[in-house]
């Protein structure tokens, strides 16, 4: 939910997150950081205070009990590599610094020495102790640092998070963040680890190092889809995923976009030409590999454009309001969450290819679904492992009321009978089966 209020986050939680089926909602960084409506003022910190323009600490622990009311799980964006870019100034939480002197947090002998930017990722050096894009880089090997960062941990913990997504962690030494992580008191529950790592060709610091730490986010993934559903390479070569040197099935965290790539040339947007966003988020829900990610973002001007409508975030039926997009809620991709939760760790069935753009797969006994994504009619009959009867497509509809509020589907013999329009997709799983 990328720069949603946490008091917009706690009622979207409520309203439609938990009844959907997501399982965690990701938050914007709670901690202090510079003032400024940019959203990358957030990665921007001033000191550990829960003061951000998302809310302060009492709208954040009100937002956390009230998503785990809802059945849902709480992930915080952490900023633990850095603190601020800006020289000087006053923080969201009223706290004066200037650059590596934050008083009762920090002073200039825990930050690296190295006060220019990376100049060179081919030196791992380079990328772990410079300052990514000028913003002061913490000495997290030091005692001190690995402490301070842990009691923010503890803190995020204590209040009931569940999971941390490690902003920047390509530019933190492994050993760095395990240490930090040892230090943290769990409660006695698991915590969920992601972290940002970008893969670089032939650059040392790869995502695979991070696994030992917990789940990675596969940027390789994200360009893959972006290639093939543009239509640059074949959408049916993306039938394996494993073995390509990416992070593995069990640890990769995937997207079709998050609030950086959506923001370069090239890549996949909500704004995408042939609705190839919305296909190849279908693609990502329906897929085995690895643990999907569902950007929730909002229509924007310029690339530093923070939340619109004060930072609320606002949606309304299908679809977004006052600036927000809600893609969460856009009817394929909530019920390809469904279709996801329906059909769990079912192994891959029945692929088949119609073009190099045209794919039709199962997921065991319990889902199938299929993809056109060319700029004519798919006309097909296509073998699934699903119980005979009638299905409700969930990518253009639901099951409601004992009836389909799109397409239906039957399943006769095993086979099914497909008449996709272009650039469009279809699903069905035995969660959405017609008595």
């Amino acid at each position: 939910m990328f720069q949603w209020s946490y008091a917009s986050v706690a009622a979207e939680c409520t309203n439609f997150i938990g009844p959907a089926g997501y399982g965690y909602v990701s938050v914007s960084p709670p901690q202090e950081h510079i003032q400024g409506n940019q959203w990358w003022t957030d990665y921007q910190a001033v000191s550990y205070n829960l003061v951000s323009k998302h809310g302060d600490r009492n709208a954040f622990q009100s937002m956390i009990n009230t998503c785990h009311s809802a059945g849902v799980l709480v992930i915080v964006d952490t900023v633990w590599n850095h603190m601020s870019g800006q020289t000087s100034g006053t923080g969201t939480a009223g706290s004066s610094f200037q650059k590596y002197v934050y008083p009762g947090t920090y002073t200039g002998w825990d930050f690296h020495s190295c006060h220019h930017g990376i100049n060179n990722y081919n030196n791992a050096t380079e990328v772990q102790f410079c300052e990514l894009a000028g913003l002061a880089d913490l000495a997290t090997e030091t005692d001190y640092v690995r402490g301070r960062l842990a009691q923010y941990g503890q803190d995020l913990i204590n209040l009931g998070v569940d999971g941390l997504r490690l902003d920047a962690a390509k530019h933190m030494p492994v050993a760095d963040i395990q240490n930090i992580l040892s230090r943290i008191n769990k409660n006695g529950k698991s915590i969920y680890i992601t972290q940002e790592v970008v893969f670089g060709s032939g650059q040392p610091v790869t995502p695979n190092q991070y696994t030992p730490v917990g789940d990675v986010q596969e940027f390789r993934y994200t360009d893959a889809l972006a290639s093939a559903f543009f239509g640059t390479t074949k959408l049916s070569n993306l039938q394996t995923l494993d073995g390509r040197g990416w992070v593995s099935s069990s640890k990769a965290n995937v997207f079709v976009a998050n609030h950086d790539t959506e923001r370069n040339p090239g890549t996949l947007k909500p704004t995408s030409a042939k609705n190839a966003y919305t296909l190849a988020s279908v693609f990502s829900l329906a897929h085995p590999f690895g643990t999907p990610t569902v950007l929730s973002g909002f229509s924007y001007s310029t690339t530093d454009d923070g939340g619109p409508n004060n930072g609320y975030g606002t949606c309304s039926g299908n679809g977004g309001a006052n600036g927000w997009l809600c893609q969460h809620r856009w009817t394929a991709i909530s019920g390809m969450v469904g279709f996801r939760n329906k059909v769990g760790k079912a192994a891959m069935t029945n692929w088949s290819a119609g073009s190099s753009q045209r794919i039709s797969f199962g997921r065991g006994s319990l889902g199938h679904v299929a993809i056109n994504n060319q700029d004519s009619t798919w006309s097909v009959k296509v073998k699934t492992s699903l119980p005979n009867g009638k299905y409700c497509d969930v990518v253009g509809g639901a099951r409601s009321g004992g009836k389909c509020t799109g397409t239906t589907y039957t399943v006769s013999g095993g086979y099914v009978t497909l008449k996709l329009g272009a650039r469009s997709a279809m699903a069905i799983h035995t969660g959405a089966k017609l008595s």
